[in-house]
């Protein structure tokens, strides 16, 4: 943790409230605030009886005694018990009303679709699961997932928690080398890949890819490749084994193999400024439980339901809430496989309108874009069907909360903004929707069990209504155990800063209500003249401005005032960056939070650099904001172009 005691000045104003409607809190999971206020109750005075009480609704092999053991990074959950993930998400639901229940509507970019019921996808797993069994794989192997979103990748994910396999799934746009380093950090003996998959209409090769990362990965014995665009590619016999064929030689019942507890279910990656990605271990029977609860409690689910995750199963968001919690819950889940912009801009909104779309969770990034492209797309839909929207992977500034609430949601959907990361492996902080009341850009209040904090540089809790850095005061059942191969940078980044508590990485405050304000990573955090402001607050006066679609905040050392405020702004469509709009938008910050923070610096640009998961890497803003060259990492970048044009214009 920074050793600076000065707390983080938090400067963003925002009064509006949307209680939950009366109808959807009458039909909610969790309406009715007598009830909630017990949970809430045990939760917080007898955690483990209330996880006890949950985890007894998914099945166990061999029944836990003990809830929790141990403490701090240390802590172990229900791990006398036996139980299998797979055999949760399908099995459990095949003996009632479920069994014939779609489990997965899927729609590639071309339009092609497919629907697995219950009982279809559980065939499917078991098939994949005798597959690599006769393929030697066995219980504690680790197997790497490169894939499109297609339903074989959701396959390939349940196959290897049915068999007790350790998966460690890598996002489908990552290129060999990015692939080689995950996969030799992993040991992994095998590769469930595809011929390719389709984006932005072009083929991704994936196959190709895993053949140029292959002859460094020591320990790959076997590539399973599935076919999905009919691209030819090179083949490498006996290691090399076309799905579709070993498919049709197998059959289609298998029985789960149980698993401890707190046995490794995947590997995943984060990258790191250093350009060594870290390697996250979840186990099996915490991260269970609290992805089933968070899923059916935050998202509301309900039999009904035509659920859509818009994340990619390369990242924790695809893990944990587009296959795990929602089919742990029998919910039907919705998978799209390309670009959310192609063939046009307005892809999204012609699917919620098709497949009946009830729910919609998806990135702050997404609705920005999507905002800079004006409200005549989404219009032109009836998406009357949606009855609640989520957003995750970063905090949402008030203005893209209300156009989402307006635009997508007709003034009548909840939103539920979700504050969690891989490292704490299911949602932590979230409103639930038919009990709380919202309020743009906060996510609001803990989930049943989480004990967040906010303290200053020292540790210490600071004051409601002071901004300071966001810890967890208490072990989680879904929490990440350690880094593979590493467990004492583990404890280093995650557990020495304040001693007992899981330091988050994350600025916030907490206001007099106890809602929770995310203020984005304490490495955005910038020194203004000895103040300390969050970026994600300026960015938000920035979007609130009407020209403005999306920015991003970076500091530039400044022998003045330390630091100064320099600004990437991304205008909407029809507006055009001239130094008359950067004054304005320079005396609207001003307007809205204080002088201190009004840039020294506005670039306008088209885009702005971008994880594949949507995350602005401010991180090379800052490079490129200094003057020098954006170093470290850069596997995650979603278009290398982005940053070309930026440097371009740097230079220029």
């Amino acid at each position: 943790m920074p050793q600076e005691p000065a707390a983080i000045a938090s400067v963003l104003q925002e009064s509006r409230a949307f209680p939950p409607p009366e109808a959807f809190s009458r039909a909610a999971v969790v309406g009715d605030s007598d009830r909630h206020e017990r949970l809430q109750a045990l939760s917080r005075e007898a955690p483990e009886v209330f996880w006890r009480e949950v985890s007894r609704e998914l099945h166990w092999f061999q029944p836990f005694t003990t809830v929790r053991s141990g403490s701090g990074p240390d802590t172990r959950w229900f791990e006398d018990g036996t139980t299998n993930l797979a055999y949760n998400c399908l099995d459990r639901h095949l003996e009632g009303p479920a069994r014939n229940r779609a489990a997965i509507i899927w729609e590639g970019e071309p339009g092609d679709t497919r629907t697995l019921t219950y009982l279809e996808l559980h065939r499917e797993v078991c098939r994949m699961a005798l597959v690599l069994s006769e393929l030697g794989l066995a219980k504690g192997d680790c197997v790497g997932i490169y894939m499109p979103m297609v339903p074989e990748a959701a396959i390939a994910m349940l196959a290897c928690a049915r068999l007790g396999l350790v998966h460690s799934v890598v996002f489908g746009g990552f290129s060999s080398e990015a692939l080689k380093d995950r996969m030799n950090d992993a040991g992994a003996r095998a590769i469930i890949t595809a011929d390719g998959g389709w984006r932005r209409g072009q083929v991704v090769q994936l196959k190709a890819q895993v053949d140029a990362a292959a002859p460094s990965i020591p320990t790959l014995e076997h590539v399973l490749v599935v076919r999905r665009t009919g691209t030819p590619v090179a083949w490498t016999e006996g290691r090399d084994v076309w799905w579709h064929e070993r498919r049709s030689l197998v059959g289609e019942q298998h029985e789960a193999v149980p698993v401890g507890a707190e046995d490794r279910l995947f590997i995943l990656y984060t990258s790191g400024t250093t350009g060594k990605p870290k390697g996250l271990v979840h186990t099996t029977g915490g991260y269970m439980a609290q992805v089933f609860l968070t899923s059916r409690f935050i998202f509301d689910l309900k039999e009904q339901d035509v659920y859509w995750c818009t994340a990619d199963v390369g990242w924790i968001t695809g893990h944990s809430y587009v296959v795990y919690g929602p089919l742990l819950s029998g919910a039907t889940v919705f998978m799209y496989e390309g670009a959310p912009l192609h063939p046009g801009p307005d892809r999204f909104w012609s699917m919620i309108a098709r497949w009946g779309i009830t729910i919609l969770y998806t990135a702050p990034t997404a609705i920005r874009t999507f905002m800079k492209l004006g409200d005549d797309h989404p219009r032109r839909h009836d998406m009357s069907t949606l009855r609640l929207l989520g957003t995750v992977g970063e905090p949402i500034n008030p203005e893209a909360w209300m156009w989402y609430h307006r635009t997508i949601g007709g003034e009548r959907c909840p939103i539920v903004d979700t504050w969690w990361q891989t490292e704490t492996g299911a949602i932590m902080i979230a409103p639930l929707p038919g009990i709380t009341t919202t309020r743009p850009g906060s996510a609001t209040q803990p989930f049943f069990g989480i004990r967040p904090d906010i303290v200053d540089g020292q540790g210490q809790p600071v004051p409601d209504g002071q901004g300071g850095y966001l810890v967890i005061r208490e072990a989680w059942p879904s929490m990440a155990r350690t880094i593979h191969g590493d467990h004492a940078r583990y404890l280093t980044q995650y557990w020495s800063q304040v001693p007992g508590s899981y330091f988050t990485g994350d600025g916030a405050r907490r206001d007099a209500d106890g809602c929770y304000w995310i203020m984005g990573r304490v490495d955005d955090v910038i020194n203004v003249a000895g103040h300390r402001l969050g970026t994600m607050e300026i960015e938000s006066a920035l979007v609130s401005h009407a020209a403005v679609a999306e920015a991003a905040v970076v500091g530039r050392p400044d022998e003045v005032k330390g630091t100064s405020v320099v600004a990437f702004v991304t205008l909407k469509a029809g507006r055009k960056g001239d130094e008359a709009l950067k004054g304005e938008l320079r005396n609207h910050v001003a307007t809205e939070i204080g002088a201190i923070a009004r840039p020294e610096e506005i670039r306008f640009t088209d885009a702005l650099p971008k994880t594949r998961s949507g995350k602005i890497m401010r991180r090379l803003l800052r490079e490129l904001a200094g003057g020098g060259e954006a170093f470290g990492d850069t596997t995650t970048l979603e278009d290398l172009s982005v940053l070309a044009a930026l440097r371009q214009d740097d230079e220029g």
